[in-house]
């Protein structure tokens, strides 16, 4: 019986001459896993239940640490039992006794006899099966691991394809966008090819527009020369009936070749003779051989005066073109600069005298401001070109800087572009000075400071700001002419106000000639005549009449007009 229980309990694979066992489980195979089952029950499956194992028992001193199974531990007591009291009868000896109350490690055999060979095989086949438990416990450790690893790797691969899965839904979107905006870039460019045609169409439109319109420019072009040539023609015909021309023997005989002792003035432009022709006494304008574009301002000054009748313009009788002579009626006073600056011991100006200069000024050059069919610009206003006749009559003379405005621009603002500026400096228009815009109100800036000259007898030099200031500091007595005592103070200062307006730097600031300037200036004009005294000069001067007549000079500039009219 102990023979059958030490078979029972031996090792099969350890007999001599047996081949070793070898598993039919490949090792590979995890397939225990997922059933809950370790493989120790395909070996062994009445000895052990792996339920009860302790998953967390550990290895120490050589001996495992696992527990039998109640049910195999039962079964091995009834049965050792059973053989025990058999073989303590067959053999005589003591009885023997097994305690399995005590883990499997803790087995003890003993016997009233001696030491048998059951003990020896019982411990034998305990430690096999001890090293059969770490074996499979470190193939369940390392299947674990592994199981654990293929679970990372799954739950990896997962994550790579939710990503590869979203990459490629955000490929197909921008895809669609791709097509999307192809689509809407291939109908732009349909669009903007439709464009183009069309612009090339309303481009060739333009050009055969442009062509016809070359054509007529040209037509309108060459015959606009052919009627300025026929102009020409017709105006030199009567530029030659509107003057006398003199001859240069005749001017020669009447200067007595150009006598120093008959010179009277001398200018820019050439000497100044006085001298008789046709037993009238005249002043004879000769022109430099050097002079600057003299002979430029020779044309224009005889086209202009010959196509005038004004009070107050310089009187043209005749010329020599050929030779650059012009002859005027003769200004017994000289000029307004010789009477206010009194050079040749004259006598000042009285302040009713300078009132009726100014009026008379202002009415002669809007005389020039409204020719038809273009308006005249001075363009060089200044105190030497206002000339003074016997009785003190002032006329505009020196009109050869004059310019005709064209009738395309001589509306409300009158403003031509011109290359570059003329006239005397202090007493240019800033605004012409600086953009070479030319314009009626040139004109107006050109008086207002003349006119400040006509009551204060001082250099044209920063003198608006002297007056100005004078005026808010209420020294303006100060800066009027000592040379004259009763100056009306209310009327005088009015005077000077008007004149700072004329003077603004932009020209849109100033008055206007005709509506503001003229009007102020003729009720001036009419105070100063009704406090003009009966003898204006005293001791050896001749006595001086007072014009009284104040429509004279409106209804005379309305007849010139109506004359010039004429003429042009």
């Amino acid at each position: 019986m102990m023979l059958m229980m030490t078979c029972l309990i031996r090792s099969p694979f350890n007999r001599r001459g047996n081949k070793a066992y070898e598993s039919s489980i490949n090792d590979s195979d995890i397939s225990f896993v997922s059933s809950g089952r370790p493989s120790i029950d395909r070996i062994f499956p009445s000895l052990y239940n792996i339920d009860d194992l302790d998953s967390n028992s550990s290895i120490s001193n050589g001996h495992p640490t696992g527990r039998l199974s109640s049910e195999y531990t039962g079964r091995l007591s009834s049965e050792y039992d059973a053989r025990s009291s058999f073989a303590s009868s067959y053999s005589g000896g003591g009885p023997k006794s097994i305690d399995l109350s005590s883990p499997l490690d803790n087995y003890s055999f003993s016997s009233q006899g001696s030491n048998g060979p059951s003990s020896i095989r019982l411990s034998d086949a305990t430690d096999e099966v001890e090293s059969e438990m770490r074996r499979l416990k470190l193939e369940l450790k390392q299947t674990m691991e592994m199981y654990s690893s293929a679970c990372k790797e799954a739950l990896t691969a997962k994550q790579k394809a939710i990503e590869l899965q979203r990459w490629k839904s955000e490929e197909e979107k921008k895809l669609e966008e791709a097509r999307e905006g192809e689509g809407a870039a291939m109908a732009m460019v349909e669009m903007e090819q439709e464009k183009c045609k069309a612009a090339l169409k309303a481009a060739e439109a333009s050009q055969r527009i442009a062509t016809l319109e070359a054509q007529k420019r040209m037509y309108v072009e060459r015959k606009s020369e052919m009627e300025a040539s026929q102009r020409k023609k017709t105006e030199d015909s009567y530029t030659t009936a509107r003057y006398r021309r003199y001859s240069i023997e005749e001017i020669e005989e009447a200067t007595n070749r150009f006598s120093d002792s008959l010179k009277i003035g001398e200018g820019g432009y050439g000497p100044v003779f006085k001298c008789e022709l046709d037993h009238t006494q005249v002043a004879i304008k000769v022109l430099k051989s050097d002079a600057a574009q003299g002979r430029q301002q020779f044309n224009q000054e005889v086209e202009v005066l010959s196509c005038i009748r004004h009070p107050n313009m310089v009187l043209l009788l005749g010329a020599c073109p050929e030779y650059g002579c012009i002859v005027y009626e003769y200004m017994a006073n000289g000029s307004l600069d010789d009477c206010l600056f009194r050079r040749g011991k004259q006598p000042p100006l009285p302040w009713q005298l300078r009132f009726q200069i100014a009026a008379e000024i202002a009415t002669g050059l809007l005389f020039l401001h409204q020719t038809k069919p273009e308006p005249i610009v001075h363009r060089d206003l200044k105190p030497g070109n206002i000339l003074l006749d016997r009785n003190y009559v002032s006329k505009i003379g020196d009109v050869g800087l004059a310019r005709l405005v064209p009738p395309s621009v001589q509306d409300t603002v009158t403003q031509y572009r011109m290359t570059s500026t003329a006239g005397t400096f202090c007493y240019i228009d800033p605004e012409y000075q600086q953009t070479g815009m030319l314009g009626i109100k040139s004109d107006i800036y050109s008086l207002g400071i003349m006119l400040l000259q006509v009551i204060t007898a001082k250099p044209p030099m920063g003198l608006t700001h002297h007056v100005g200031r004078s005026i808010e500091k209420g020294t303006f007595p100060d800066m009027l002419d000592p040379a004259v005592q009763d100056w009306p103070m209310e009327h005088t200062l009015h005077f000077a106000k008007l004149c700072l307006q004329c003077a603004e730097m932009r020209r849109k600031d100033r008055p206007d000639l005709g509506k503001v300037v003229l009007p102020e200036l003729n009720k001036l004009r009419i105070f100063a005549e009704e406090n003009m005294p009966m003898m204006m000069f005293r001791g050896g001067a001749a006595a001086f009449n007072p014009r009284s007549n104040n429509n004279y000079f409106i209804n005379s500039s309305t007849s010139s007009t109506n004359q010039v009219r004429h003429f042009m």
